[in-house]
């Protein structure tokens, strides 16, 4: 049974840009160690329906497995790099959701 990709969804104000700035310095490397692509990120998301509106910084990301996107959570260098998002950001939510398995 091929894996099932896995993909974050993140939502977060930025309070301080220049702690954020250092977190996504590092971000990049950290995410491709683990087979993850960076998707697509909006400053202005827009929600139709919901008592819940997201505002400031939806992210999406996506691993090749729920396995990978846990792995890159639990990196060490991950968690340390994630001091400076904690710094400069009031996070909503870090979210995984599986995907549907590929059609081969």
């Amino acid at each position: 049974m091929p894996d099932i990709p896995a993909y974050i969804m993140v939502q977060l104000h930025v309070t301080d840009a220049a702690e954020y700035r250092k977190y996504e310095k590092g971000f990049f490397p950290i995410l491709k160690k683990y087979g993850g692509e960076f998707v697509t990120y909006d400053d202005q998301p827009h929600t139709f329906e919901g008592t819940s509106p997201i505002e400031g910084r939806a992210i999406l990301f996506k691993f090749p497995s729920e396995q990978a996107a846990k792995d890159w959570y639990a990196d060490a260098d991950y968690q340390a790099l994630s001091e400076f998002r904690r710094a400069g950001t009031r996070l909503d939510f870090l979210t995984m959701v599986r995907g549907l398995p590929a059609r081969g």
